[in-house]
């Protein structure tokens, strides 16, 4: 009797767990907002990373990566610095070759950087990610900059040449970030802010190939270009876009914003190598505002994927499905324990 009663609630139980796995299964596939994966909080991304560069960066690495950037041409100012802060701060001693080269680099740099400062104001596609990015920062990245956005492309109308259609879409987006605001859900500041670093990096063709394409797709069908020889002003501009097909682009110039609120302007730039879309966009933000500029070093040691793993947590949803699925486990184990100790039991019986 006894036997039975145990055999009927375990039963129970294993119909009860089986009945909540399916449920909660049910309820992830069902609903988007239902992912296995969450934002992670700041000081959880701070551990994960710190848990990541313990297991992945010992000192020989980063003298290696060091010694691997130097070796470039041209070298990448920004990583590079970002990997010699990190050597400086584990009181790593750099190899005579790498620590000449990184005294070379820093003297090139510092001597270039003042002519390269007028070709850079001339052309963004001539500037490097080092100082002389400065010298576009502060008007790319202003009301100033959308308005020579603005000009440029009204330029080209006039003469008969092509319009660059995406400076001319962040540039109408900078500078009236209302529709862009309302379909991203951030701030107008950092709407207009990432809009300036996008376009930027889209002058300085910095995008990577699947943001240079998403890019490229929003800025084509997210303004009414059939309008645009009647418009006369910045107002008139802003009134050709079309919010919901600006979405992609304003998420990604969302999360830009928040990355470019705790990082320069190179060093976000240099990460936007790295965004492919707006996830990504959303992931280093978070990353950034967690981590400030230990972000570049952590990317360059990590890679992307793995440094973008210590962005995301276990969802209570994944957890709830875990959690059934364990049940579900003990449950079935024990039922089939039963069942083996009952079998055996009467074989025993038989036997005597």
């Amino acid at each position: 009797m006894i036997r039975r009663l145990a055999r009927a609630v375990l039963g129970l139980s294993l119909m009860g767990s089986l009945a909540a796995t399916g449920l909660t299964a049910a309820r992830i596939a069902r609903d988007p907002a239902l992912t296995p994966f969450t934002e992670a909080a700041a000081d959880e991304i701070r551990a994960a990373s710190d848990r990541a560069m313990a297991r992945h960066a010992p000192p020989e690495a980063i003298l290696a990566r060091l010694a691997e950037r130097l070796a470039e041409e041209p070298p990448n100012p920004v990583a590079v610095e970002a990997l010699a802060e990190l050597a400086a701060e584990q009181g790593l001693t750099l190899p005579p070759d790498t620590a000449a080269r990184l005294e070379e680099l820093r003297e090139e740099t510092l001597w270039e950087d003042a002519a390269g400062c007028l070709a850079c104001l001339w052309d963004a596609a001539s500037c490097s990610l080092s100082a002389e990015l400065l010298c576009q920062a502060p008007m790319v990245l202003t009301p100033a900059g959308d308005v020579a956005g603005l000009a440029r492309a009204g330029q080209a109308w006039a003469s008969g040449a092509e319009v660059d259609r995406v400076d001319l879409t962040l540039s109408t987006v900078g500078l009236g970030a209302t529709a862009a605001v309302l379909v991203s859900g951030g701030s107008s500041a950092t709407v207009k802010v990432g809009a300036g670093l996008l376009r930027m990096a889209h002058r300085m063709r910095l995008l990577s190939p699947p943001l240079a394409r998403l890019v490229t797709r929003t800025a084509a069908t997210a303004v009414d270009w059939a309008r645009l020889p009647a418009v006369r002003s910045t107002g008139d501009m802003a009134g050709l876009l079309r919010p919901e097909a600006l979405r992609p682009m304003a998420e990604v110039a969302e999360g830009l914003g928040r990355i470019g609120a705790r990082l320069p302007p190179a060093q976000t730039l240099h990460l936007l190598r790295h965004v492919d879309d707006a996830a990504d966009a959303r992931r280093f933000a978070a990353a950034a505002e967690a981590l400030g500029p230990r972000t570049v070093v952590r990317v360059e040691m990590l890679g992307k994927t793995r440094f973008l793993r210590a962005t995301l947590r276990w969802s209570e949803a994944a957890r709830a499905l875990m959690a059934s699925l364990a049940a579900l486990l003990a449950s079935a184990t024990a039922l089939l324990l039963g069942a083996a100790q009952s079998l055996g039991l009467r074989l025993l019986r038989r036997l005597a």
